[in-house]
């Protein structure tokens, strides 16, 4: 993949969603039991039309060995791991898990599946040889701290492979974006859509390997490694 410079869509720093209307942890866990039977419906426009699944195909797949699948929601990744894979996968919500779980089984795959906050994952150091997530860092509440226990639990040498969305290089969009962004948040749950993934990413200590930037710049591939 080709390594792209992110473009700021404005010259100041994008707004974002005041302390005040964020989100505890309790209510994103409710807001995602309620979304997730209609979850992937929810997201078809972005998976189908926008290219989520197309890179989701390209990236997912370099997993390998022991792998942790942090909010892995209802499970889209599971179907791109290598068959002979030890996987674990996680999520915030009970409901979503129970709809990756019947992924799972659907697909043959024997994948582990907990309740746990990715902010404070329940493993010890360098377990796991690939750690993976999608469309996720906008809304953990801390996502550096998401992402610095990704790095934890990361084996020297691994791998962590992410599929994020946030600020768009494409100045209008990036400017509906800001305009948007306390609104969007509220309608989705919790989803801060005008962060930079890259700069999260860098932010936690990891060291930013490949990225690629698609979806009219609101996507982005990133492989990491500590």
């Amino acid at each position: 993949m080709k390594t792209l410079t992110a473009k700021p869509g404005r010259s100041c720093k994008p707004p974002y969603v005041p302390a005040s209307e964020r989100l505890t942890l309790g209510q994103l866990q409710d807001a995602y039991d309620e979304l997730a039977h209609g979850y992937e419906k929810r997201i078809w426009f972005d998976q189908v039309v926008l290219g989520v699944a197309r890179q989701r195909r390209r990236l997912m797949p370099r997993a390998h060995g022991k792998i942790l699948d942090v909010a892995c929601g209802t499970g889209l990744n599971f179907p791109f791991f290598p068959a002979a894979s030890e996987v674990t996968a996680i999520d915030v919500s009970q409901h979503m898990l129970d709809v990756a779980r019947q992924k799972a089984e659907s697909l043959g795959l024997g994948i582990q599946t907990q309740v746990m906050d990715a902010e404070n994952l329940e493993f010890a150091d360098g377990v796991f040889d690939t750690v993976t997530s999608s469309l996720s860092t906008c809304t953990f509440l801390d996502p550096v701290q998401a992402l610095s226990e990704m790095k934890r639990v990361t084996r020297p040498g691994g791998l962590i492979l992410l599929l994020e969305h946030g600020h768009s290089n494409l100045g209008w969009l990036a400017n509906l974006q800001d305009r948007n962004v306390l609104q969007h948040y509220q309608q989705n749950a919790g989803c801060r859509w005008n962060q930079d993934p890259l700069q999260l990413v860098e932010e936690a200590g990891l060291d930013i390997m490949e990225s690629r930037r698609f979806g009219l710049g609101m996507f982005y591939a990133i492989v990491a490694g500590k």
